[in-house]
């Protein structure tokens, strides 16, 4: 039967019902705060944004959050949004101040969504705004207005309070972790030198810019002391370490732009001129990028970016009549980091050698490369190995942060997640058998062995992970010492070769269920024994009890509940105390007393934790 089109078809929606209705428009994924780009963390960097904002106008220094596992306050000393327009600000869409650009120059919000975004899919959403001794409070249930106070008088400095409570019904049993949120107030500290964050009462500050946030996010020493450019409107830090591939930090103003765009391209590609030009050789832009790991900071006049959450640049130039960003950019290397090399001889000779180093062990495996890469294609990649999905994370589908690639061990296991998943967003990588121990080898074995080979063919992350083809890149392996021996394989191939892939937040472990626990009413997944034992108390009469012993034990029909939106995902994450080398030495080294101490003491324990 054909639907009638009619003028009755056509609607118009509200703007927070569209939002509601709509919201990875706005802020990309919903997500439970199990990953760093999940929806909770859009809505907080919306409000602080703007409090950004005012500070990189030259008012409020401080800015206050507090931050639970459910709800955020964050209150700035800025000029304060005036009064008569707090309602229109907080609720009416493509309402703001930043259309003016001389009083938001170089802003990042600058379409007038963002706090009515954070309004519209908040369970409850407050915001005060203090002006020259003067006070309004507003506050909104799901968009919906519940309170417009009067203006009051006041004592409060100048500033605006934003509180909120992102809503269950979307975000689902949600959590803010605080090492993703002390990760985003250290980057807004990197980038805003003079700015103080208290975050719950924790101070948050930094000298020394992007320099710092290298030393922070750098697992192990660079090769020689980070190289440290500033002048109007750009940032940069680099340094070389011992990691293969290459590790970016880029920002536009103040915004961390994850997935890069124009201005990264722009400083890899001048990068590679401006070495090339002083060492006076067309060394290959491989070997001289190698392992190298830098930051960079651009502020922009009307900054275009490819989506509402802002984490590619778009824009060509630095303002709207202005230089090219690759022109501006190529220029500032060119005149800074050639004096730097001229006046830092020792530094320079340290570069030299390791881009030598790089370019012997390119030419060592380019033969190796070159067979594997036609093996790759000879071993049907996309037909025994590589289950693959219709949505690639490279693409422009808006479902692109949805996409997934399960890497799983036997065939039944992944024949289960095969038939179960969804073809649009989810692929599934099967492994044969145990990998192999990557610790201590060379990239020559990615190639030489077909497993590893296939599985950075099917990532596409040779070059890089700029080119990603998965958000998402989980480990599925069974929940025993078979499955965690596996795990631990996969994880030593990662972290010995590929280790910004779980510094950039893509590696997950997928929890999968221990028990069932049923009745002919009633069916419960448990992913503990604890779970188990409510599960038991809940269901009361006769419960039959299974325990999963694998993943090809739970049927396609089953697996729907666990890889689908109330997936369960425990993120790999790398901290600054993290040195990766002592981490693949005790886990993947040889036996030591130590590492058979560590087993002795944790032999009760059902899964070891990754340190």
């Amino acid at each position: 039967m054909t639907a009638n089109y009619t003028e009755d078809s056509i609607r118009t929606l509200e703007w927070k019902e569209h939002i509601r209705k709509r919201p990875g428009m706005y802020i990309g994924k919903l997500g439970d705060g199990s990953s760093p780009d999940d929806g909770i963390y859009v809505l907080l960097k919306e409000v602080m944004d703007n409090s950004i904002d005012e500070f990189m106008m030259g008012f409020g220094k401080t800015i206050d959050i507090e931050v639970n596992d459910k709800s955020v306050r964050i209150r700035d000393y800025g000029r304060g949004i005036p009064l008569g327009k707090l309602l229109d600000v907080s609720s009416k869409m493509n309402t703001g101040a930043k259309y003016d650009s001389k009083v938001f120059k170089k802003s990042v919000g600058l379409n007038g969504v963002g706090i009515k975004a954070v309004n519209a899919l908040s369970e409850n959403f407050r915001i005060e705004a203090y002006r020259e001794g003067e006070r309004k409070q507003i506050e909104f249930e799901k968009g919906s207005v519940v309170l417009d106070a009067q203006v009051q008088p006041t004592k409060e400095k100048n500033g605006t309070m934003v509180s909120f409570e992102p809503d269950k019904d979307l975000f689902g049993n949600y959590h803010y972790m605080k090492e993703y949120v002390e990760s985003m107030a250290r980057n807004y500290v990197y980038l805003n030198s003079g700015l103080v964050i208290r975050l719950n009462g924790e101070k948050f500050y930094s000298e020394n810019g992007l320099r710092d946030l290298l030393e922070e996010n750098m697992s192990s020493d660079g090769i020689y002391p980070i190289i440290h450019l500033k002048g109007d409107d750009i940032e940069i830090a680099i340094t070389h370490g011992t990691q293969y591939g290459e590790e970016y930090y880029s920002f536009v103003n103040g915004q961390h732009t994850t997935q890069g765009g124009t201005h990264l391209a722009a400083f890899r590609e001048a990068y590679v001129k401006t070495i090339r030009d002083y060492y006076r050789k067309d060394f290959e832009p491989s070997d001289i990028r190698m392992s190298i790991v830098a930051a960079i900071s651009l502020k922009v006049e009307e900054p275009v970016f490819e989506s509402q959450t802002k984490t590619k640049l778009g824009s060509k130039n630095i303002s709207p009549n202005g230089v090219s960003i690759r022109n501006f950019i190529s220029e500032f290397l060119k005149n800074e980091l050639d004096n730097y090399l001229h006046r830092n001889q020792e530094i320079a000779d340290i570069l030299l050698k390791k881009i030598h180093e790089s370019e012997k062990e390119r030419k060592a495996i380019s033969g190796i490369k070159k067979l594997a890469k036609q093996r790759a294609k000879k071993a049907s990649l996309h037909n025994r190995k590589l289950r693959d999905c219709r949505v690639h994370y490279n693409s422009n589908d808006e479902r692109k942060n949805d996409t997934m690639i399960f890497i799983t061990e036997g065939d039944s296991a992944s024949g289960s997640i095969t038939k179960s998943r969804d073809v649009n967003t989810q692929a599934v990588f099967s492994l044969k058998g145990k990998p192999l121990n990557t610790y201590g080898l060379t990239k020559k074995i990615v190639y030489e062995n077909e497993e590893f080979n296939l599985l950075q063919a099917a990532l596409n992350i040779e070059e890089g992970i700029e080119n990603l083809r998965y958000k998402s890149v989980i480990v599925a392996t069974d929940a025993d010492v078979d499955g965690m021996h596996i795990r631990l394989l996969l994880l030593t191939f990662f972290l010995q070769f590929f280790p910004d892939l779980i510094k950039n937040g893509h590696l997950f472990i997928l929890q999968t269920p221990l028990f069932r626990v049923r009745n002919k009413k009633e069916t419960f997944y448990c992913y503990s024994e604890e779970e188990k034992d409510q599960a038991i108390k809940k269901i009361k009469n006769s419960p039959e009890i299974t325990r999963f012993k694998g993943l090809g034990e739970i049927s396609p029909d089953e697996f729907k509940h666990f890889i689908g939106k109330d997936i369960r995902l425990d993120p790999v994450r790398l901290r600054r105390e993290d040195a990766i080398n002592d981490l693949l030495e005790f886990y993947m080294g040889k036996n030591t007393p130590e590492r058979q101490d560590f087993i002795v003491d944790n032999l009760n324990i059902d899964v070891i934790e990754e340190r």
